[in-house]
């Protein structure tokens, strides 16, 4: 399923921003959404993910509080809420699809990303 993100950009930190990921196709619903990030230099890493229903959710630990994740199934698309944001959280952040809630990366369809840079 081919899947666009879109959102990211540059804000200072504690700032907010939010990235969307819209998904193409009718079966949007019955996959499990992630949210994945990358910093320069760094392996990928999990951040965020939410069941097909939008019922249950799981996050980074170092995210929580700060970040929310949703989706709008009527619009195939998930949402990440940043706040409170951090130099440490710049990264290319991507989005993913896949059949069952999990933290790894194991997820089948994947979207090109979208940088998030957060100055001090």
């Amino acid at each position: 399923v081919p899947l666009q993100a879109s959102g990211g950009g540059l804000v200072q930190a504690e700032g907010s921003l939010r990235l969307s990921c819209e998904a193409s196709g009718r079966t949007f619903s019955s996959y499990v959404m992630g949210w994945f990030r990358q910093a320069p230099g760094k392996e990928r890493e999990f951040v965020a993910t939410i069941s097909g229903s939008g019922g249950r959710t799981a996050l980074k630990n170092s995210v929580k509080g700060r970040f929310t994740i949703s989706r709008d199934n009527a619009k195939n698309t998930v949402y990440l809420q940043m706040n409170s944001l951090k130099p440490e959280d710049t990264a290319v952040y991507y989005c993913a699809a896949g059949p069952v809630i999990t933290v790894t990366a194991n997820y089948d369809y994947w979207g090109q990303g979208t940088l998030v840079t957060v100055s001090s």
